[in-house]
C-alpha cells in the first residue's frame, strides 16, 4: 500500500525515505502515536520505562534514589518496572552518581565530609514529571539541581517522599513568604526525630487506621510487613501535624520475622499518610508519605500495594484504584540488605543499567 502511494509521487526517489517514514507512522495499526512517546530520553545516566495501555497511560512518574542506608537503587526501578508493565504509567528513574556517573550509595555525606557534593544527573526531567517520588537521604546537591525541585515544589503536582525522604536534603534553600521551608516537616508532614524502638533489631507490622480504613490508598492493601523499624516524626505526646491524614501505624516487633510478637514497650506509630502541599504559587499538591521502604520492606506485595494505590490517588486517579489490580514484581528481585556495612552487603558503586 505505502509504496504504491509512493510510486505515484514526483521524484519518488527524493522523498522516498521521508515519505516511506511519515506515511508508517500515521498507517500503520496499533503504532503508538508521537505523543505517547517517552518524555526523557534514554541516557546511560538513568533509567526509562515505557508505559503500555492501563490506568496510568500518557502520565509520567519520575523516581529520584540517592540513599545511603535503604537500598533505593533497587526498589525504585522495581516500582517503576512494576508501574509500567502492569499499570501504563511512563516511568524514569534518577540516581546520584559518582564522578564516573555510577550509582553510587557509598558517598559520604557533608556530616562525613564537608567537601563533598552530590549529583543527581536528570533532575531537570522533573518539569515533565506528573509525579515525582523521592527516596533520598541527606543529599548536598549543587544551586543548579535543587532549583529543579524547588520549582516542582511550586508546581502543584504530587509528591510521593519514602522512608529517608523525610531527612533527604541538606542546604534546602525553598522558602516561603521569607521563611525556610523543611522538606520532611513541612512539605512529607514529619521529619525523622530518632528510631522508635531498635535500629536493624526490631521489624514492624503495618496496621490500618480504623477511622481511615475506607481512604481510596487502603484498597485492598493487607498484611503490611517489613524490616525496617518504625520511625518517631513528632515529639512524644504529639501528633501527626494538622491535615495529616494516618492511613497506617506502625507497631514494632520483637523480633525480624513476620509472625514475631508485638514489642509491649513500644507503641504503634504512624508509618503512612496523606496531606496536601501549597507552594509559592498557591497550588495545591497530594503529598503521600511513608516511613516504611527499604528495599527488603518492598518484597512484602502489601507495602508495593499501598505505593502503587497512593501514586494513583496523588494523580487525582483514585476511580482507577482497583483492589485486584497487579503489584507482582517484574523481573529478577534480590536486593541486598539494609545498613552501611558495605562490604558485607557487596554495596560497591555500578552503573545505572545494572538496576533496569
Amino acid at each position: 500500500m505505502l509504496s504504491a502511494v509512493v510510486r505515484r509521487l514526483p521524484h519518488a526517489p527524493r522523498y522516498v525515505g521521508l515519505t516511506v517514514a511519515a506515511l508508517a507512522l500515521v498507517a500503520a495499526p496499533g503504532r503508538p502515536s508521537p505523543a505517547a512517546a517517552h518524555p526523557v530520553p534514554e541516557s546511560p545516566l538513568w533509567l526509562t520505562y515505557p508505559g503500555g495501555d492501563g490506568p496510568g497511560k500518557g502520565k509520567h512518574v519520575v523516581f529520584v534514589a540517592a540513599d545511603q542506608e535503604y537500598r533505593s537503587e533497587y526498589a525504585l526501578p522495581m516500582l517503576a518496572r512494576l508501574l509500567a508493565k502492569h499499570h501504563g504509567f511512563h516511568c524514569t528513574v534518577l540516581f546520584g552518581v559518582n564522578d564516573k556517573g555510577e550509582v553510587d550509595p557509598t558517598m559520604k555525606i557533608r556530616w562525613e565530609d564537608k567537601t563533598v557534593t552530590h549529583n543527581v544527573p536528570g533532575l531537570e526531567h522533573l518539569d515533565k514529571a506528573d509525579l515525582v517520588v523521592f527516596f533520598t537521604r541527606l543529599l548536598s546537591l549543587p544551586d543548579r539541581q535543587l532549583a529543579h525541585v524547588y520549582r516542582y515544589l511550586d508546581s502543584g503536582k504530587p509528591v510521593i517522599g519514602i522512608r529517608t525522604a523525610n531527612h533527604g536534603f541538606l542546604g534546602f534553600e525553598y522558602k516561603m513568604d521569607g521563611k525556610r521551608v523543611d522538606f520532611g516537616e513541612d512539605v512529607l508532614g514529619g521529619s525523622f526525630r530518632s528510631h522508635h524502638g531498635r535500629w536493624q533489631a526490631d521489624s514492624t507490622r503495618g496496621v490500618i487506621v480504623e477511622q481511615n480504613k475506607n481512604h481510596p490508598v487502603l484498597k485492598g492493601v493487607r498484611d503490611v510487613w517489613g524490616l525496617t523499624d518504625v520511625y518517631r516524626t513528632y515529639k512524644v505526646g504529639g501528633a501527626l501535624p494538622a491535615g495529616c491524614t494516618p492511613l497506617l501505624d506502625g507497631q514494632p516487633l520483637k523480633g525480624r520475622n513476620p509472625d514475631d510478637a508485638p514489642n509491649p514497650d513500644l507503641i504503634a506509630l504512624p508509618v503512612a499518610w496523606v496531606k496536601t502541599w501549597t507552594g509559592n504559587t498557591r497550588k495545591t499538591a497530594r503529598v503521600f508519605h511513608t516511613t516504611m521502604g527499604s528495599a527488603e520492606d518492598y518484597r512484602n506485595p502489601g507495602l508495593r500495594r499501598l505505593t502503587v494505590n497512593a501514586a494513583y490517588w496523588c494523580l487525582g486517579l483514585e476511580e482507577k484504584i482497583d483492589p485486584a489490580s497487579k503489584v507482582d514484581l517484574v523481573g529478577e528481585y534480590q536486593p541486598p540488605g539494609s545498613g552501611f556495612n558495605y562490604a558485607k552487603l557487596n554495596v560497591v558503586p555500578r552503573p545505572p543499567s545494572i538496576y533496569k
